[in-house]
């Protein structure tokens, strides 16, 4: 999560304005990966369109089984004669030109609704990790040389219209290297899908988040791999494609400040979401290490004096192989150990004695 006061901006010119503004709250909600794949695939899903084999596929030759009695299997087999087709097997899905197995229906639940919460939830985790340099930067975009993340331009952005000033922009800003990244992996689908409408593949580039569109639309619609979205009509599909937080996002100054009314804080409500307010993370310092080694724990846990820094090494030993640890653990084991040990003399010295005394029944005998 981000956790700054206030964010730069920057002009149309690549330089650093005077004005800042305020970090949204969105941006310290908690990130959640789990959820953002979750809801991700549930999304995605209501993008397919129902498809199914002709439901007449396979049965519609006049078959009809020969019976028993004709040494072949029972299958229905086609009438007629002069062709060879006049006798094969029909109907069946191991048959050839027959119907397939369990055919595909349209009325299979292609669709799933995700709850509102959870899809607010992982779309404010989203907006956040936009503001983690390592998740943007791992996720393969190039911010090596932008100033900051989040980017935030000037309201002058929203108002240009021609692709070069879009591209004059981005190179000012040092992003440009991102969409010359997407230029380069644009590539030919393999498979049948080249001859559906979508030939080419390529990667994301920048994502243009704005509060009014003035032009902007038109400015960067034919950039590869640029996308554009309404501050109010944020997508998780486009904030995490793949289900993969930390999407470059370059943001207009009204769409930045707008996002405290679109998603609200933890304390207020949104205005544009009925009744909602950000989730509240779990702890506020992530760093589990340095917490534990911190003065303040460390006092507490361990005995006053001098600090230890490394506790010397202690052998774990098996307590059932080793009868002091085993005490230790259970103490009563001692008097189960004294009772086995004493059953088994006496049952040492019981065998004896009927032993000595079948020897001396022996012994009398030969006497005799």
């Amino acid at each position: 999560m981000a956790a700054r006061p206030v964010v730069s901006v920057y002009g149309l010119d690549g330089s650093k304005l005077a004005a800042t503004v305020p970090l949204p709250s969105v941006f310290t909600a908690p990130i959640r990966p789990d959820l953002v794949q979750f809801v991700h695939k549930n999304m995605a899903k209501n993008h397919r369109q129902p498809y199914a084999v002709k439901q007449q596929a396979g049965e519609e030759t006049s078959a009809e089984s020969w019976g028993t009695g004709r040494a072949v299997a029972r299958i229905p087999r086609v009438g007629g004669g002069g062709t060879r087709r006049s006798g094969q097997a029909a109907f069946g899905n191991m048959t050839r030109g027959g119907r397939m197995f369990a055919p595909n229906k349209v009325w299979r639940k292609w669709h799933i609704r995700t709850n509102s919460n959870q899809k607010r939830y992982a779309t404010a985790s989203a907006v956040a990790a936009t503001g983690v340099t390592s998740l943007v930067s791992g996720r393969g975009h190039r911010i090596a040389k932008i100033q900051e993340v989040p980017l935030v331009v000037s309201a002058e952005a929203e108002s240009l219209n021609k692709t070069k000033e879009a591209v004059a922009l981005l190179k000012a800003l040092s992003a440009y290297a991102d969409v010359e990244k997407v230029s380069n992996t644009r590539s030919t689908r393999a498979g049948r899908g080249k001859m559906r409408n979508r030939r080419h593949r390529q990667r994301r580039g920048p994502l243009v988040v704005y509060a009014k569109d003035n032009g902007i639309s038109h400015a960067f619609r034919n950039l590869p791999g640029v996308e554009l979205a309404d501050v109010t009509r944020l997508n998780l599909l486009q904030l995490a494609p793949g289900g993969h937080l930390g999407r470059f996002v370059i943001w207009t100054q009204p769409a930045f400040e707008a996002l405290n009314k679109v998603f609200g804080t933890q304390t207020e409500a949104s205005e544009q979401k009925k009744g909602y307010t950000l989730p509240q993370p779990v702890i506020s310092n992530t760093d589990i290490t340095r917490i534990i080694g911190s003065s303040e724990i460390q006092a507490v846990v361990r005995p006053a004096g001098p600090r230890v820094t490394k506790r010397p090494f202690t052998q774990k030993k098996n307590p059932l192989r080793n009868t002091q640890v085993l005490v230790r653990l259970n103490p009563y084991a001692q008097v189960l150990r004294r009772a086995e040990i004493l059953g088994k003399n006496k049952r040492t010295a019981k065998k004896a004695h009927k032993k000595a005394a079948s020897a001396k029944f022996l012994e009398i005998l030969k006497a005799d």
